[in-house]
């Protein structure tokens, strides 16, 4: 759906993405990660036609000309920051960006607030939760159904029902609705229990594409409990197999990626 070849961006002489290149997959709910100024919001920037770059390739959907970007970008949904009007209820909200996106008539719009739960909500958006807020901003981001959504830290500020809430909303927009869906988070661990894929940002360069299964994979030990300790330490030595403790152990989104970046996650 999304393809970047060997990106270089500059912010004046700053080299903000080093010989970038990302392959977003049909149906990936592909999570984006890397520490603040790693590149996540420039790449975002990029593919949304909002930034532009010096050299490198972008392929949308399969198009590459600036013509054809365009009219591609227009299947692409954004949750990028909160814009809206604290006077207005969810509804007004949501027509005035219909009108800018063009499309008309209220329907879509009451058929993205019952997708979100905010259907027959008219208090005014300064009333609203966290939570409400971030999923008005969702549904203002697939308003007109696009094939591709991007979400720029979707469950930051919120509290833990908020986030079960949109991580529930992000697998239903993916598997109900066919959205190809690109998500940023700070919450790795929230992070590893909804995206498919995952790219590792990190000072301008992804430095690895990952799918969740294969983070599973990455096992660091085994550790097993039996009935007949004796008997399984002795196949288990005939065997040249070293004894450990009980419990499968595998590495988590966390731990993989201060493992690759370098670091340690703070106590």
């Amino acid at each position: 759906m999304i393809k970047i070849d060997a990106l270089d961006k500059y912010y004046g002489d700053f080299h903000v993405l080093k010989n970038l290149s990302l392959n977003i997959n049909k149906g990936d709910i592909f999570g984006l990660i890397g520490k603040n100024g790693a590149g996540k919001t420039t790449i975002f920037k990029i593919i949304l036609g909002l930034s532009d770059y010096k050299d490198g390739n972008l392929s949308i959907i399969g198009s590459e000309n600036n013509t054809d970007l365009q009219k591609k970008r227009k299947e692409i949904g954004f949750f990028i920051g909160k814009n809206f009007f604290d006077y207005l209820n969810a509804k007004d909200n949501l027509k005035y960006y219909s009108k800018l996106k063009g499309i008309k008539g209220e329907d879509e719009i009451d058929r993205v607030l019952k997708i979100v739960g905010l259907s027959g909500v008219n208090s005014k958006y300064r009333s609203f939760s966290m939570g409400m807020k971030q999923r008005l901003g969702i549904a203002n981001a697939i308003l007109g159904n696009p094939s591709i959504l991007i979400l720029d830290e979707p469950i930051n500020g919120l509290d833990p029902q908020g986030i079960a809430d949109v991580r529930e909303l992000i697998k239903k927009l993916n598997h109900e609705y066919d959205m190809t869906i690109i998500v940023s988070s700070h919450i790795l661990g929230e992070l590893e229990n909804t995206a498919t894929r995952f790219g590792i940002v990190h000072e301008g360069r992804v430095l690895k594409e990952i799918t969740n299964d294969e983070l599973d994979l990455s096992v660091d030990s085994v550790e097993i409990s039996v009935d007949d300790l004796n008997k399984a330490r002795k196949i288990l030595l005939d065997n040249n197999i070293k004894i450990t403790d009980e419990k499968s152990i595998s590495k988590g989104l966390e731990q993989y990626y201060f493992e690759l970046v370098g670091g340690k996650k703070n106590d």
